[in-house]
């Protein structure tokens, strides 16, 4: 299988299995992007083969839908949400809900589900 310009979104791709398949995917030609909870391993993650890094956190719901919750650069995002937007192959991506949020440095609660 020819990998070279593909585009690959690795969530939990800075250690494990998902960080043993970004690599082999980036090696092979592939623009890798990889998601992750700890900036610090997503940089040197980054920086080891060159993958886009976006800091978030990915869930599998129960009715087939996906959530992430992401924070970074504007632009790294932005990318993010385009590849989010054309899925992968032979998957039918039929929304892509966006929701910005500027933080404001000051933290009123949380909900416990």
């Amino acid at each position: 299988m020819n990998l070279k310009n593909a585009t690959a979104l690795i969530t939990g791709g800075t250690s494990g299995i998902g960080l043993a398949i970004a690599k082999t995917l980036a090696h092979a030609g592939t623009r890798v992007a990889i998601t992750g909870r700890d900036q610090r391993r997503l940089d040197a993650a980054a920086r080891d083969f060159g993958a886009l890094a976006i800091q978030a956190d990915v869930a599998n719901h129960a009715d087939g839908s996906v959530e992430a919750v992401a924070e970074g650069e504007a632009e790294a995002l932005d990318r993010f949400e385009r590849t989010l937007r054309r899925g992968p192959s032979r998957s039918r991506v039929e929304q892509v809900l966006v929701d910005e949020v500027v933080p404001t440095g000051v933290h009123t609660g949380f909900d416990i589900r």
